[in-house]
């Protein structure tokens, strides 16, 4: 009994280890097909690659006027609500004017003072000049005849003196009326400032365009900007020109310029596409204000803020004309834009079909007139890229050049020429299974999804 036991077992283990061996031989190709790896593959072709940048952000009008009061104090009237269409100079709302109106009204009652002393003062000099005449004509009489000795020196000297005080008086009378008009130019001043201060508890519209937010209600009291930040009140767009806020990557900011085109995506309009060009990009990045009170970390996300505009003519048939805003879009609303960064026509294959592997040291792989790469400094192989072509039933690994990219395809350079297959999926085998002569199935690409 016991060696019929013994016997199964090494027939067991028999039989487990020529499996082992007929699956190993397999794969390795000794016997059969060996592992056959089932792919798709796409032809080199030319195609135009339009390579893009995509961002999300918000949308906001162009032109938007944050209007805030001057001076602190009660909304006694307000004549506008949100939504509303107002026109540059349109009164919008009032604050309360009791206390600027006071003094205002103290600055005039003060100016009319002055110009009376004033008038009071003229008056005094006309007075002085004609006692200064009339002493003036005694001094020179008197000095004739001091001159022919008849009167005495003691008389002359009175005389004299008379004369002198007079004349200093007059003097003293003009710069008297000049010190009044001064004080008249400095009341006027004071008018002219408080005047101004009460004008301040009156807002106008300082532009055409459409309520687009309303922050306060009739009766709120606000803090003025005088001396500190101020309450918003309200804010006025021209909501006839709308554009996209959106914040791109450190990566992608080189390649944006001014006046490159855009699609424009809005979540409120799905299935919609808009025409957008792009009308600013920001020096400093977003984090910049931050980094400059506060030790920034280097692992902190970096983007730029680029403005968008979107173009009128790509939602014309959207405008509700006979609505005060007539844009079919509100601030606030969510949007992704592609710019459109470079185009060029050329070889291309999907961007799946590339993949980054270590250069082997020799080079010894075909690269069909791809640049080659030295290994780096250090003795680590250089890391290049490499695309496999389909020959009958096995691959071939070739090192390409590749150029600028979209959503599908990638430009080649150099290394395969137009008509070539190349395998496109599955790209789990393109990025680590495939090697440079594996043997592969040609399959339909549904049935590797």
């Amino acid at each position: 009994m016991a060696k019929k036991k013994n016997t199964l077992k090494y027939v067991i283990i028999g039989a487990v280890v020529l499996v082992v061996l007929i699956i190993i031989a397999n794969k390795a190709g000794w016997i059969g097909q060996g592992d056959v790896i089932k792919v798709a593959t796409d032809k080199v072709a030319k195609r135009t690659v339009n390579e893009q940048v995509s961002a999300s952000g918000k949308i906001h009008p162009e032109v938007e006027v944050k209007l805030s009061s001057e001076v602190s104090g009660e909304i006694v009237e307000l004549n506008v609500k949100e939504g509303d269409a107002v026109t540059k100079g349109q009164v919008l709302c009032r604050i309360r004017p009791d206390i600027l109106q006071s003094g205002y009204e103290r600055a005039v009652a003060s100016l009319n003072a002055q110009r009376a002393s004033l008038a009071m003062a003229e008056q005094t000099l006309k007075q002085q000049e004609a006692n200064f005449a009339n002493t003036e004509a005694t001094y020179r009489r008197n000095k004739e005849l001091f001159d022919k000795k008849v009167i005495s020196a003691a008389e002359f000297d009175q005389i004299r003196a008379d004369y002198e005080s007079a004349r200093a008086s007059l003097e003293a009378q003009r710069q008297n009326v000049l010190a009044t008009r001064y004080g008249i130019d400095q009341s006027e001043a004071s008018v002219k400032e408080a005047g101004d201060n009460l004008a301040r508890t009156t807002i106008y519209a300082p532009v055409d365009g459409v309520v687009s937010l309303l922050q306060a209600e009739l009766g709120e009291r606000v803090v003025g900007t005088a001396q500190m930040a101020g309450t918003e009140i309200m804010r006025i767009a021209n909501m006839s020109v709308m554009e996209v806020v959106v914040e791109v990557n450190e990566n992608d900011i080189t390649r944006v310029a001014l006046n490159n085109e855009a699609t424009i995506e809005v979540d409120a309009f799905q299935g919609r596409q808009f025409k957008g060009i792009v009308t600013e990009i920001a020096s400093s990045s977003t984090t910049a204000a931050a980094a400059a009170t506060a030790t920034a970390g280097t692992d902190q996300v970096t983007n730029f803020n680029v403005k968008v505009r979107i173009l009128p003519e790509s939602y014309e048939d959207l405008l509700k004309k006979d609505q005060p805003n007539p844009s079919p879009f509100r601030p606030g609303l969510s949007a992704t834009v592609d710019i459109h960064t470079k185009t060029d026509t050329g070889l291309a294959v999907p961007i799946q079909a590339v993949t980054t592997r270590e250069a082997p040291a020799s080079d010894s792989v075909a690269t069909q007139g791809a640049e080659k790469t030295a290994p780096v400094a250090g003795g680590k192989p250089a890391l290049k890229e490499y695309v496999f072509v389909y020959e009958g039933g096995t691959v071939k690994q070739v090192a390409v050049t590749t150029g600028i990219q979209d959503d599908t395809y990638i430009r080649i350079l150099s290394g395969v020429k137009e008509g070539d297959e190349v395998v496109s999926r599955p790209f789990n085998a393109i990025s680590k299974t495939l090697k440079d002569g594996s043997k592969v199935e040609k399959v339909d690409r549904n049935s590797l999804l």
